[in-house]
């Protein structure tokens, strides 16, 4: 067989629980021995049994022969979808010389409670009012009865707040935090778990601890109970009998509850447990409910249930510290070697009632204390006191921290190598690429932007994971997105991200600054001296965002889910200007750029032209001919007007002369000719004349090395990469960072800690280069005309003090490599992995020496020459000789 049919998906998931969406799209992947392998055509079948499938009988949607090269986001176009079903898949192609595949393995995935009225349950906690504590942690129970032999058992939850399942004494999934952040006011995801393998014929319990989470607990700067002041839990468990009887246990007041051993938990400010009042066996049947008291019944919840559309958060890697040593204090600190966020496991035997603090914090002061001054109010503090029966284990519920130092005060004797273990959390998104050089520096540079990407994607895109904000700020994460999606699978991450950010636009078309809100609106209003009421760069995420999940995963759905929203922003822009030109009220700018005070004006109107580019491509792709044509030209009026009101006409000088303009007039397409290469010149001379550093903040970073490199400056863009004084990326590694720190000057050598009013070191917004390392300098980039990497472009550009790089990145279509060497006499040496059903074009720099038969030549409209492949691994070969650069003075 030519071809082979591996991992089929339902909307990016191997075998997804609980869908509510009635058009799930399909996709697979293809393997093939033969160079140049695409498929001409597939059919796919769904089937309400396994049995039916395997009877080749599409009960549910038989495509029949599909004549199409599409192999992701395929949508379902059978009947109606049944609530809380399970359904089958399989799929067979036939490949370029119209040979059929055998068929795929069976795919499975199970419908979510679509109608509400399908909750038959009760939201149950203790109703607290707004002067009374709120329970740390509230364990509710229930013991059922299943009088025969289940055949299937699905388990739907959810909490106002966080909460952990149990069922027959073991914890249920691997979640934590769930139901993640939404704006609980406007909607709540839940959960669904296949729970069939734990339900036992006869006596069985269900419990579950709820938390105060993002709902009750501390949230951000705005204090706490900013959705509500009643955690509140509700479960439905659906049992299917091998009789064909059915049964639902859902959460009502019949069930009882207690507070417990969790004293106090709060995602922010820590957590303290008391093994002494725990029960072992609360949620096993048969356990004596001794003091317990009936759960009550809460009011209805007003908002929407939505089935969870991100990954979940959970723990992906476990870290044991590489340095122990006891401090004059008595106490001990924990080196884990790497600034991570989750918390750590502690191993411990001790007296009862013995007391231990676990404090966290990411750096240490010249005198090995902790450095937590950074943390503002929150408190990474975590107390446990000792049960007294043998080693005890604990890991904290409901809190994260980010931290690479452990203090661990109260152990009562030395301790072990296993006695502290970080549990790396994050949400679950797949790792898809790796990126290696021949500089250990910038691989280090690497790993830093990974690990940021890590600690601050949990639930939304947070700004930081340690000091009391944590909030989903916009502007962070949309010039990150490029970035994380070539790390990490973000596509459901960012899809549900995207309705947190429309949940709260407003009436007026403005998208927020932090997502979910979070009350930071209503903080704005009352502050309106300090705050503008929309920030360029931050609202503007509302539209780049869904353009580059589009054009990275191919993915048209969330183009068309957001499009009126981001009609809505572009008016919105388009209104609150003067004749296009944007006001200069827009607070943050170019975030902790580093003595350049980019003018707020130019920044916004520049922004304002870039949203509007890209809606017009938007619009393009989904078919909407007059929008894209109007919007197209009022990009072409906006670029006049930014030129008109900010470019000297004769020098080309952009108002501000700050590196940000220049790169976002250049990157943004908004200068004709003439002024464009005099804006490339005198973005070269700021950087020459700023002893080759740069000085750009958050806004302008992302795009500073693409700006140079597609200007023909890729000699600077090395210069500024390779750059390891102050400020430059790498200074923060050489002095010892294992993630990007929020400012440039975070510390230094010479001022010591910046400001611990804002001094986070575990920030990943300029970590953004990391776009430019994958795109340019190892060269894998997409076509927005075939986007997902259907149509893949290879565009290597060798410089700086790199010998070799090597890329690779999993897409939707497979496995992507760009491999390429560079020896001194200027041999250089590419290695490229197409995937099957993909193309590729292949741009060499310098002149071609080894090219493969089977490539085909392009002539380029510039002179230059390309070449045309399929799938398969290929190597070219090219003379190329780096060009020289005039030292600065």
């Amino acid at each position: 067989m030519s071809i082979s049919i591996r991992r089929p998906r339902v909307e990016s998931m191997d075998r997804p629980l609980g869908l509510d969406t009635q058009r799930p799209r399909f996709s697979w992947l293809l393997e093939s021995d033969v160079r140049g392998q695409v498929q001409t055509a597939y059919q796919l079948l769904v089937a309400s049994s396994k049995e039916k499938l395997e009877q080749d009988a599409g009960d549910q949607w038989d495509s029949g022969k599909v004549e199409t090269d599409q192999s992701v986001q395929v949508e379902y176009s059978g009947p109606a979808l049944s609530s809380g079903r399970s359904y089958y898949w399989k799929v067979k192609i036939w490949d370029g010389e119209g040979t059929a595949s055998a068929w795929s393995e069976t795919g499975e995935w199970s419908m979510g409670l679509l109608d509400e009225t399908e909750w038959k349950g009760q939201w149950i906690g203790r109703r607290v009012d707004e002067d009374s504590e709120l329970p740390a942690g509230l364990y509710v129970r229930k013991e059922f009865t299943a009088a025969s032999a289940v055949k299937r058992a699905m388990l739907y939850g959810t909490a106002l707040g966080v909460y952990e399942l149990h069922l027959n004494g073991s914890r249920v999934g691997e979640d934590y935090f769930a139901p993640g952040w939404t704006d609980y006011n406007v909607r709540t995801q839940y959960q669904t778990y296949d729970v069939t393998a734990s339900i036992r014929q006869g006596a069985n319990a269900l419990g579950a601890i709820v938390g105060t989470g993002w709902y009750a607990g501390h949230v951000g700067m705005m204090g706490r109970r900013i959705y509500g002041t009643n955690p509140a839990l509700l479960l439905q468990l659906e049992l299917e009998f091998e009789d064909g009887t059915t049964r639902i246990i859902a959460s009502d007041d019949s069930w009882t509850m207690s507070t417990g051993p969790l004293h106090y938990s709060d995602l922010l400010m820590g957590e303290t447990f008391d093994a002494r009042s725990a029960w072992p066996d609360w949620a096993r049947p048969g356990f004596q409910e001794a003091g317990w008291m009936k759960a009550e019944a809460l009011e209805p919840y007003t908002g929407k249930l939505v089935s969870q559309i991100d990954p979940p958060v959970r723990v992906t890697e476990s870290l044991q510290a590489q340095k122990i040593w006891r401090t004059p204090r008595g106490t001990h600190l924990f080196d884990l070697g790497q600034n991570m966020v989750g918390w750590v496991a502690l191993k411990v035997a001790g007296p009862a009632g013995t007391r231990i603090k676990v404090s966290h914090a990411e750096m240490l002061q010249d005198d090995n204390t902790l450095y937590t001054e950074n943390l503002r109010r929150a408190v990474q503090e975590d107390i446990y006191i000792l049960r007294g029966e043998g080693t005890e284990t604990f890991e904290p519920h409901f809190t994260f921290h980010g931290f690479r130092y452990v203090e661990v005060e109260g152990l009562p004797s030395e301790p072990q190598p296993d006695t502290v273990i970080g549990r790396v959390v994050h949400s679950d998104t797949a790792p898809v690429g790796s990126l290696e050089t021949s500089d250990p520096m910038v691989n280090q540079l690497i790993s830093n932007i990974r690990w940021g990407q890590r600690g601050n994607y949990l639930s939304v895109p947070t700004d930081c994971p340690q000091r009391d904000e944590r909030l989903g700020w916009t502007g962070d994460a949309q010039i990150f997105i490029r970035t994380a999606s070539y790390n990490m699978d973000v596509a459901r991450f960012f899809a549900k991200f995207m309705v947190d950010m429309t949940d709260f636009q407003s009436p007026e078309g403005a998208f927020p600054d932090v997502a979910p809100d979070a009350n930071w609106f209503e903080f704005k209003q009352e502050h309106v001296e300090w705050f503008a009421p929309d920030n360029a760069g931050w609202g503007d995420a509302g539209v780049i965002i869904p353009w580059t999940l589009y054009l990275m995963y191919e993915d048209r759905r969330i183009l068309e889910t957001n499009y009126d929203a981001m009609k809505r922003w572009i008016a919105y822009l388009q209104a609150n200007s003067n004749q296009l030109v944007r006001p200069d009220y827009a607070n943050y700018g170019d975030w902790l750029s580093i003595n350049a005070d980019t003018p707020k004006d130019v920044l916004a109107t520049a922004y304002f032209a870039y949203s509007t580019l890209l809606f017009s491509r938007i619009a393009e792709v989904l078919g909407h001919e007059e929008d894209a044509r109007h919007y197209f030209e009022l990009y072409g009026e906006i670029s006049r007007a930014f030129v008109n009101a900010y470019v000297n006409p004769a020098t080309g000088m952009i108002q501000g002369d700050t590196q940000t303009v220049y790169v976002l007039a250049l990157y943004f397409g908004l200068l004709p000719e003439g002024l464009k290469a005099l804006a490339v010149k005198r973005l070269e001379e700021l950087i020459r004349s700023n002893g080759d550093h740069l000085s750009t903040g958050f806004l302008g970073v992302g795009y500073l090395l693409p700006t140079l490199t597609e200007n023909g400056l890729d000699s600077l863009a090395y210069t500024l990469l390779h750059q390891d004084t102050f400020p430059s990326w790498l200074y923060s590694v050489k002095h010892g960072a294992t993630t990007i720190w929020e400012r440039w000057d975070g510390w230094t050598d010479t001022e010591g800690f910046q400001t611990p009013e804002m001094n986070s070191f575990n920030h990943y917004s300029l970590g953004s280069v990391g776009e430019w390392m994958y795109r340019y300098m190892a060269g894998i980039d997409v076509d927005p005309a075939q986007p997902g990497f259907k149509h893949i472009l290879f565009q290597p550009h060798p410089g700086g003090k790199l010998s070799s790089v090597r890329a690779s990145v999993e897409s939707g279509y497979g496995l992507i490599e760009s491999a390429w060497t560079l020896e001194p006499e200027g041999r250089f040496t590419l290695r490229v992995t197409v995937p099957v059903n993909t193309h590729a074009t292949v741009m060499l720099p310098g002149q071609a020496t080894g090219v493969p038969s089977e490539a085909e030549e392009l002539g380029l409209a510039d002179g230059s020459r390309a070449y045309r492949i399929g799938s398969g691994t290929y190597q070219f070969e090219s003379k190329w000789m780096a060009p020289s650069l005039p030292v600065s003075t």
